[in-house]
């Protein structure tokens, strides 16, 4: 076991760019878990990265990789690694780095917890983003039962996730979404569902709680919070990234409706605290299409193309 299949590039442009390649497989470090990599999940982060939007952070060694999550089976273990044993079915996240759509992947065990009985590894693969929607709503927002929730983008992967969870925690949930996705949205538990195309921030009304996984507007959506309301982005304006986190960093600080933006980093506790929501049924992944390795292309196309129902996974056994 020398190489392995990966998705590569080698410039930056768009979704055509990428292709199935080989590289050696990871060297095991000390302290390090192997991972047979079942299935992973396309993110919008990776949709910059490949275009080169972010480029000061990937940099220009090509070739470069894509790929954040990854659901999949032990298949080493280093010595210094306690609690984990080959074939271990287990899911979870690199960490600020990319290179997940691949046949194996090298990382910590803080980054990664058993992954839930209940479902496949495949359908698994479209919910390590929910413990982005786990940290908005249960730390940031700290949303309460009963309190008015909106969720924006809520057909997306973060944002479906969203839906479901805030109605695990009691709250009354308002959907937004785009008018083909409205009766999906409201198929996740969404007590009203609105769509984006017919319907202003302004006609909205009151909320407790905002989450925005849009990144636009984000003064007008911050308007509609009651008093002692909380909005929570994890995204910003890539086509104006100075104003939109200039904007974000001054809400943070000035006025009684603070945003709260955060970039997801989740490790085990985190992983495991998804897991249980799974277990229980209050979380259902939602897959909108698999695709192969091979198909990685096609997979960011059709992210980009947007009107996306939960996640477009890469299987890769």
């Amino acid at each position: 076991m020398n190489d392995m299949r990966a998705a590569l590039y080698d410039s930056y442009g768009p979704p055509e760019v990428l292709y199935e390649g080989r590289v050696p497989v990871p060297a095991l470090k000390e302290g390090e878990v192997l991972v047979r990599v079942h299935a992973t999940s396309v993110n919008g982060g990776e949709l910059y990265g490949r275009a080169g939007r972010v480029r000061l952070v990937t940099g220009r060694r090509f070739p470069l990789r894509t790929g954040m999550d990854f659901t999949g089976e032990v298949a080493q273990v280093d010595g210094a690694v306690v609690g984990l044993r080959e074939g271990d079915r287990v899911w979870g996240l690199l960490g600020r780095t990319f290179g997940s759509a691949a046949e194996y992947v090298a990382v910590r065990p803080r980054r990664l917890s058993y992954a839930p009985e209940s479902i496949g590894l495949v359908e698994a693969a479209s919910l390590p983003a929910g413990t982005t929607a786990i940290t908005a709503l249960e730390t940031k927002a700290r949303l309460r039962p009963g309190e008015r929730l909106l969720v924006r983008g809520a057909s997306g992967g973060i944002g479906s996730v969203a839906v479901q969870l805030g109605k695990a925690l009691g709250a009354h949930v308002t959907g937004i979404a785009g008018p083909k996705n409205l009766d999906f949205v409201r198929g996740l538990g969404a007590d009203e569902v609105r769509s984006y195309t017919t319907t202003g921030p302004a006609e909205l009304g009151r909320f407790d709680v905002v989450l925005d996984t849009v990144g636009t507007e984000h003064r007008a959506f911050r308007r509609l919070l009651a008093p002692g309301g909380r909005m929570v982005s994890i995204a910003f304006d890539i086509d104006h990234v100075t104003a939109s986190l200039g904007y974000l960093a001054a809400s943070a600080v000035h006025g009684p409706r603070r945003v709260r933006f955060f970039s997801g980093n989740p490790t085990h506790d985190l992983f495991a605290r998804l897991a249980r929501y799974v277990e229980t049924g209050a979380i259902r992944p939602v897959v909108d299409t698999v695709h192969p390795l091979s198909g990685i292309a096609a997979a960011h196309r059709a992210l980009e193309a947007g009107g996306v129902r939960g996640k477009h996974v890469i299987q890769v056994v």
